[in-house]
C-alpha cells in the first residue's frame, strides 16, 4: 500500500531568521516522514510582508523571506517537496507536481490555519487544523475574528490540553477540540553531554519574544495579559538564585525601562537572531544551557489552558531540566522531576534550587518525559489515527 500523502502548511518564510519557529513546522514534517508518510510542505506569503535584511519592504523575488525558505528547504531535504506561494502570483517550488495535484486524496495538516486558499483547501480528502496558540484562537473565533481561520476543516486539534474541559475558561464555541502534544523528533534532539551549574557559563536560559506576536486579548469582560506581564512578576529571580539567568530575548530597543529593569536584576540578554537564528544554532543554544527557565503568555496561564511550549520539549529531549510556569499542563503531565513548575515567585525560587542541587537526576528525568510524552512517533501515530477516524 502506498504511504499516506500529507501536506503540512505553515509559516516559515514568514518568520525568517527564527530557528525556533522553523523547528515547529519541521517537527511535524520530519515526524510524519519517520512514520512513512509522503510529506510535502506549502506556505503562503503576502508580498507586502516581504522585507530585505534590514527589515525594509522588498519585492518577493529579492526578499529575505524567499532566501530563508530556500535555505530551510535545502537543509532539510525539501527543495523538491515544498512550495512558497506569493499573492503576486509567484510560486517557488516544483512545477510538477503542482500543489493541486498533490492535494487530491491527501491529508492537510494546517498549522494555525495557515493555508487559506479555499479552492486549494477544498481539494484535500481530509483537513486537520492545528492550534498552537490556545486561547487566542478560540477567543478570536468566538468573537467572529477572521484571524482564527477554523472554517473548512474536518477535524480540529489544539496543544491546549485542557480546552473543552470544565477547569478551562477558554470557550470551545461548539468546536470539538481534540488534544495533541507538540511533537519532538527525538533523533533530532539527542541527549547533550552532562553538565551542571558548576561548569563555567552554564545557566538557566530561554529563547523568547518579550511581547509576543499578539496584543492583549479580552473575553467575557476579562483582559488577558502577555508574556511581558508574566515575566515582570519574576524579574528579580537572578538576584535570589545562585545561578546565571540568560535570555535570547527579542525585545525592541525602545523598551528602555524594561531593558533597564532586566539589567538591574541580573538578566543576561543575548540576540536571538545571533544565537538561535537557524535551527542548528537554536539546538546548539539549548545544548549549551544547563536548564530552561520560562514564563508563559498570560492567557495560557490565567485560563488554565494546559498549553505546553514546543521549545520546552526540545530542552527536555536534550536532557535539560526545565523550570516553567504552570498553565494547567500539570493536570496531564508528571511534574517535580525534570519538569519543574511554578505559579508564584517563591515556587520559582524553590524550583530553581532543587534543579541546581540535583541536576543529574533532573536531567535524566527530563529526557524520560520527552520520550514518554512528546516523542513524535507516538504523538503523530495517535494524531493520524484520529484524523482517519474523523
Amino acid at each position: 500500500m502506498a504511504p499516506p500523502t500529507v501536506v503540512v502548511a505553515g509559516a516559515m518564510a514568514n518568520k525568517p531568521a527564527n530557528g525556533g519557529e522553523a523547528w515547529v513546522r519541521l517537527s511535524w514534517i520530519r515526524g510524519l516522514q519517520r512514520l512513512g508518510c509522503d510529506v510535502w510542505f506549502i506556505e503562503e506569503i503576502q508580498e507586502q510582508h516581504c522585507t530585505d535584511d534590514l527589515g525594509a519592504p522588498s519585492p518577493f523575488a529579492a526578499s529575505v523571506n524567499l532566501r530563508w525558505f530556500r535555505q530551510m528547504t535545502a537543509e532539510f531535504g525539501l527543495t523538491d517537496r515544498a512550495w512558497l506561494c506569493c499573492d503576486n502570483g509567484a510560486v517557488e517550488g516544483p512545477m510538477s507536481p503542482l500543489p493541486e495535484e498533490v492535494a487530491s486524496g491527501a491529508l492537510l495538516v494546517n498549522i494555525s490555519g495557515h493555508l487559506r486558499d479555499p479552492v486549494l483547501k477544498a481539494l484535500f480528502a481530509n483537513r486537520a487544523y492545528i492550534d498552537i496558540d490556545p486561547g487566542f484562537t478560540q477567543i478570536w473565533h468566538a468573537q467572529g475574528n477572521a484571524g482564527a481561520r477554523l472554517e473548512g476543516h474536518d477535524v480540529h486539534f489544539t496543544i491546549g490540553a485542557n480546552i473543552g474541559r470544565s477547569n478551562c475558561s477558554i470557550p470551545s464555541d461548539a468546536v470539538r477540540w481534540r488534544h495533541v502534544r507538540p511533537p519532538v523528533v527525538l533523533a533530532d534532539w539527542p541527549v547533550a553531554p552532562s553538565s551542571s551549574f558548576e561548569d563555567a557559563g552554564l545557566c538557566f536560559s530561554t529563547i523568547a519574544t518579550w511581547r509576543g506576536p499578539f496584543g492583549p486579548i479580552e473575553f467575557d469582560r476579562r483582559r488577558f495579559g502577555l508574556k511581558v506581564h508574566e515575566f515582570r512578576k519574576y524579574i528579580d529571580l537572578p538576584r535570589l538564585v545562585p545561578a546565571r539567568f540568560e535570555a535570547a530575548l527579542a525585545i525592541h530597543a525602545s523598551e528602555v525601562s524594561d531593558l533597564e529593569l532586566l539589567a538591574e536584576n541580573g538578566w543576561h540578554l543575548v540576540d536571538p537572531a545571533r544565537v538561535a537564528g537557524t535551527p542548528h544554532q537554536f539546538a546548539a543554544y539549548v545544548r549549551a544551557s544547563a536548564a530552561e527557565f520560562s514564563v508563559a503568555q498570560g492567557v495560557y496561564v490565567e485560563s488554565h489552558s494546559g498549553w505546553f511550549s514546543d521549545r520546552t520539549t526540545r530542552y527536555l529531549a536534550s536532557g535539560r531540566p526545565v523550570l516553567v510556569q504552570d498553565t494547567g499542563f500539570s493536570d496531564t503531565l508528571p511534574v517535580g522531576k525534570g519538569l519543574v513548575t511554578f505559579a508564584t515567585p517563591a515556587e520559582a525560587i524553590a524550583g530553581a534550587q532543587t534543579i541546581i542541587e540535583d541536576h543529574d537526576a533532573h536531567a535524566l528525568a527530563a529526557r524520560e518525559i520527552a520520550e514518554t510524552y512528546f516523542g513524535s512517533d507516538e504523538v503523530l501515530t495517535v494524531f493520524l489515527q484520529q484524523c482517519e477516524d474523523s
